[in-house]
């Protein structure tokens, strides 16, 4: 069992919920986003999802679009990444996982930034674009290394996407809520909790959900049927409007609805 997987279970079994918490690497700046990625740590986040500032977002919001270009006009680089998880990984013991599209992956080489995961600090990377047929040197290397892998299923994903996707999957796999990009909802989308309900009915791998959480109320409803409540454009939203302190608030208050 994985860092990952053994603390949404360890959770599960104690009657609490897990709360799943992303920020970009190098917004505003790469000491903000280590300060960042710690208090959310300190506050009520039990996995930390790393995200990798790149050029076109697909799956991104406008908030997280604006932050990671802002990470990037400020002189991001890949290599800042292993630097931000080396240095949140010193201060805090929470599973990492690191977020990105493929391509900045292929051009650095799967090799080379899966050694780089490995030596500073992650537990492995979820690959929004990447599908498990296109996944094999990945899926070789992360089971070589001992990296969590976590493919995306949607409500549009067939049976056999589902199956594929959740078995391959080593941590959880990531159930995106709602069709559509990341952005905070007031209303989760009803598909999400009969895309876990198919997840759970073909797999015992955990599944996680993402996409437009934004309130206690809503991380106490994803945690009544999945593993753990995916946070992300909530959190730079707090960031974005009070600093570090609106950041911190925002955890707690999350939080509050794990149980």
């Amino acid at each position: 069992m994985s860092a990952v997987s053994e603390v949404l279970q360890v959770n599960k079994d104690s009657g609490r919920g897990s709360l799943i918490g992303y920020y970009p690497a190098g917004y505003p700046t790469i000491d903000d986003s280590v300060e960042s990625l710690v208090a959310m740590a300190e506050n009520g986040c039990d996995v930390l999802e790393v995200g990798v500032p790149y050029s076109d977002p697909v799956m991104d919001g406008i908030i997280i679009q604006e932050a990671t270009e802002q990470a990037r006009a400020a002189g991001f680089k890949l290599d800042d990444l292993f630097e931000v998880v080396r240095r949140v990984r010193s201060r805090v013991d929470t599973p990492i996982l690191v977020m990105s599209y493929w391509n900045p992956v292929f051009r650095y080489g799967l090799e080379e930034f899966a050694s780089a995961l490995v030596e500073s600090g992650a537990q492995g990377m979820i690959t929004p674009d990447l599908v498990p047929d296109e996944a094999a040197n990945w899926v070789e290397t992360s089971e070589r290394l001992g990296l969590d892998r976590v493919f995306l299923v949607a409500p549009s994903s067939s049976d056999e996407r589902v199956l594929t996707n959740s078995d391959i999957s080593r941590g959880f796999v990531y159930s995106v809520s709602t069709m559509g990009i990341t952005g905070e909802r007031a209303q989760l989308d009803a598909l999400a909790k009969k895309l876990t309900a198919r997840v759970k009915s073909v797999s015992t791998t955990a599944t996680c959900v993402g996409v437009g959480i934004s309130t206690a109320e809503q991380v106490r409803e994803v945690n009544s049927y999945s593993d753990g409540a995916i946070v992300g454009t909530a959190f730079i939203a707090a960031y974005r409007n009070s600093g570090l302190e609106g950041l911190t608030l925002k955890c707690r208050e999350l939080a509050s609805g794990l149980g």
